[in-house]
């Protein structure tokens, strides 16, 4: 469930470079090492897996991703973990995983209420009794996308050497709780710029817990970052960890 424009090759490679190691992948790393088997729902580059891995992780670990690029790139670095190509609307794992994982904050492209309802149900199903799925959101009350302008422009360097800029661009007022912006990666030896454009769902905690709720998923913690502090209205995240409680009503 990564960003479609990651279904280039270019940038599939350049994925790990765009987004480095931080507090968040070791916040999931901890969680993959106390886990049995482990589901990562929008795997990507499949990075958190082949760590968990890497530091003795003995179980089952499974990278779902929509993007083939994606998973070329975590194939060729990882052989030892299950990469599947695909959702989960297309996947039947029936109480398979003590911990699933959605990072990134993949689960803001869920932008329809049936969508939401269809995916949380189908993790519900792949869970075993009393598991985990671990999660975070962009607070809406901190109103990231206020930031997102051109004028803050990144470069990157990719293990080619080439230097790839990237910038953002919020596209049109904010209505509701979406935000649709374009992201620009540009580099002086491309034909020309990727521009990807997006449209991510900000919900309240409250909005979170009940859609959880509804789905057979108990909250038991909500954090405001990857400290643990509380969620404030200036925390930057929501980061969700709910427990398969009961059947979805």
């Amino acid at each position: 469930m990564v960003d479609r424009s990651f279904a280039d090759p270019a940038l599939a490679a350049l994925y790990d470079t765009l987004n480095p190691w931080g507090p968040g992948d070791d916040f999931y790393l901890g969680l993959m090492r106390a886990a049995g088997p482990v589901l990562d729902v929008g795997c990507g580059t499949g990075r958190l897996l082949r760590r968990a891995r890497a530091g003795g992780h003995r179980g089952r670990l499974v990278g779902l991703d929509p993007a083939a690029a994606m998973l070329v790139e975590a194939r060729r670095h990882g052989t030892d973990v299950e990469w599947v190509l695909g959702d989960l609307r297309t996947r039947d794992w029936r109480a398979e995983f003590d911990l699933v994982v959605m990072t990134g904050h993949a689960f803001q492209v869920l932008l329809c209420d049936e969508e939401l309802r269809e995916v949380l149900r189908a993790l519900h199903q792949a869970l075993r009794p009393g598991g985990r799925f671990v999660f975070e959101t962009r607070n809406p009350a901190a109103r990231a996308w206020e930031t997102w302008t051109p004028e803050r422009t990144r470069t990157v360097t990719g293990a080619d050497g080439r230097a790839v800029r990237v910038w953002h661009h919020v596209d049109g007022p904010v209505v509701g709780d979406r935000v649709t912006f374009t992201e620009t990666y540009a580099c002086d030896t491309w034909p020309e710029p990727v521009i990807s454009r997006t449209t991510l769902r900000f919900l309240t905690p409250e909005a979170l817990s009940a859609y959880l709720h509804e789905a057979g998923f108990t909250v038991a913690d909500q954090y405001g970052d990857w400290a643990r502090t509380p969620v404030t209205p200036a925390a930057p995240e929501i980061i969700t960890l709910a427990r398969r409680a009961s059947r979805p009503t």
